[in-house]
């Protein structure tokens, strides 16, 4: 056995162990800290143009959009999703292992996972393109990845609704039950809150009215924590997990 900095029990220790529960909240504390930080130093140093409205109508809070797209905002919500992503890709695919080992000989529930991880890259994918181009920049291309963003996080929560409620059938663990339930109560917030951001955002822009676009971008807000809340809930599904990089055994690499 080799002896020294390159012994074998050296190699084989792990470079880096993390708890899953440290991970995830890692992972979300990143885009909720920017978005808050964004909003609060738009309404602070930026709030004539944050909350400008086309028909020039009183408004007191700035869209998601508008806190976004202005310095320093740009730079500190860019740098909170980039270092979100790579770990969001990740979970991805280990929530797509873990119902593959759930459900390997359930066929729908394995075509549903397959729905499911799509969709989350989906999300993911929607949300950087959303974030690196700005409203201010290419509209229409911040548009069409906040659509993607929007559907595809409501088609992976209500798949993955539907998974857990399998799971929750024929498993009795307490905090896969806990992870159902909250999974089921924040896809119904949320898809609750898109109607209603989707209402006022129609009505703001046909009638012009004051304090429509303010509650608008109030459950805009709500729609974005709740999706933030529902991943959080990987906190119950892999909370005795760990995530490791190691060096893999000797009989073991392909």
């Amino acid at each position: 056995m080799l002896q020294g900095p390159y012994g074998s029990l050296d190699r084989d220790r792990p470079l880096v162990r993390l708890h899953f529960t440290s991970f995830a909240v890692g992972t979300v504390l990143l885009p909720l800290s920017g978005l808050i930080a964004c909003l609060l130093i738009s309404l602070m140093y930026h709030f004539e143009d944050a909350t400008y409205t086309h028909c020039h109508v009183s408004n007191y809070l700035p869209s998601i959009s508008a806190a976004i797209s202005r310095v320093p905002e740009r730079y500190i919500w860019r740098g909170c999703i980039g270092l979100h992503s790579a770990p969001r890709y990740l979970v991805s695919a280990a929530y797509f292992s873990f119902y593959r080992s759930r459900f390997a000989n359930r066929l729908p529930e394995l075509l549903l996972s397959g729905l499911a991880l799509l969709c989350s890259l989906a999300e993911n994918t929607g949300l950087l393109l959303l974030t690196y181009v700005s409203s201010t920049e290419t509209y229409s291309v911040h548009k069409n990845g906040f659509i993607v963003f929007i559907v595809s996080s409501l088609l992976h929560m209500l798949f993955t609704c539907k998974l857990w409620q399998v799971i929750r059938r024929h498993y009795v663990n307490p905090e896969e039950m806990t992870s159902y339930r909250w999974k089921l109560r924040l896809f119904l917030f949320n898809i609750s809150c898109c109607v209603v951001a989707a209402y006022f955002f129609r009505r703001h822009n046909k009638f012009c009215e004051a304090g429509v676009y303010t509650l608008f971008a109030f459950f805009e807000y709500l729609v974005v924590f709740s999706n933030m809340a529902f991943h959080m809930t990987a906190f119950w599904d892999f909370g005795s997990k760990e995530v490791i990089v190691a060096t893999p055994p000797e009989d073991k690499r392909y």
